[in-house]
């Protein structure tokens, strides 16, 4: 009996650990599309005040993490495909202001040529949208950012708002590819997309918490905390809640926290709030 009991100890500790390195993942790529996401919209923010002598040149631009963990965001030459126009450098959680730019060292580095390719097979996937496995909506557009590490090579594509006041999460899609940058597969990270407002009408009522379902994956996907790490400076929510069949994802905005819960342990935990109530 006693072993018995050991046993599962291990087993339940076992289970709690992998949950925990996944979920560790999770946030961590969720942080790091973030930060590209904040090199991009700084970058060409200042390209387009600075540089403005180059628009008509720009011919694609994408944002990656150097060596020390630094956001290096570049814009292509159209006329050129060997060149860049510029390479900015942000801080590791980038500021409005580049840390450097550089326009004189222009040749396109081994990283970012592949990064580039896979970017551009993946646009044109959704261009051509074969079997209608992308889907488009009105006042949105995608956003493709390209991951290259030791273990894999992917483009992840989010869906964001061309008007303000709303937070879109969902429609979201992951390309995977090979270490020659070949096309292997794709998935849908959400089935559906789902709109949240900035603010509650109600401003005596405010809301603490917003949450949506998963049905593709037990927990929250890294595109929803590059999201809502996007906008948490805009709306008067602080904590996101994601609910799979297995798990509860419960992620803080401001803290940057996430915490992930079997679906007994949150029933248990809110039959518990309610008594006390």
């Amino acid at each position: 009996m006693r072993n018995l009991a050991l046993i599962l100890c291990f087993l339940l500790n076992y289970c709690l650990f992998s949950q925990k390195k996944e979920t560790d993942k999770i946030l961590k790529e969720g942080q790091l599309l973030y930060r590209l996401e904040k090199g991009s919209w700084y970058g060409t923010d200042h390209l387009f005040e600075k540089f403005k002598d180059k628009r008509d040149s720009i011919g694609g631009y994408l944002s990656y993490e150097d060596e020390n963990s630094n956001i290096t965001t570049v814009f292509f030459n159209r006329y050129d495909p060997d060149k860049v126009l510029i390479r900015y450098k942000f801080d590791s959680i980038p500021k409005v202001l580049p840390i450097s730019m550089d326009t004189i060292n222009t040749k396109v580095l081994d990283l970012e040529n592949d990064l580039r390719t896979i970017l551009d097979d993946a646009k044109i996937k959704a261009q051509e949208n074969k079997n209608a496995f992308f889907s488009f909506y009105n006042n949105t557009a995608l956003n493709f950012i390209p991951l290259v590490n030791k273990e894999e090579r992917k483009v992840l594509v989010l869906t964001g708002p061309k008007i303000s006041g709303v937070v879109l999460i969902g429609n979201d899609y992951q390309l995977n590819y090979d270490n020659e940058n070949n096309f292997r597969d794709k998935f849908k990270i959400h089935s559906t997309l789902l709109q949240f407002q900035y603010k509650s009408k109600d401003q005596q009522n405010q809301t603490v918490s917003t949450v949506h379902s998963h049905v593709n994956s037990d927990f929250i996907s890294s595109t929803d905390i590059c999201t809502l790490l996007l906008y948490r400076d805009y709306v008067e929510w602080t904590q996101h809640i994601v609910v799979s069949e297995k798990f509860v994802s419960i992620f803080d905005l401001k803290k940057e926290s996430l915490v992930a819960l079997t679906k007994e342990a949150w029933e248990k935990i809110n039959n518990h709030s309610k008594n006390d109530d």
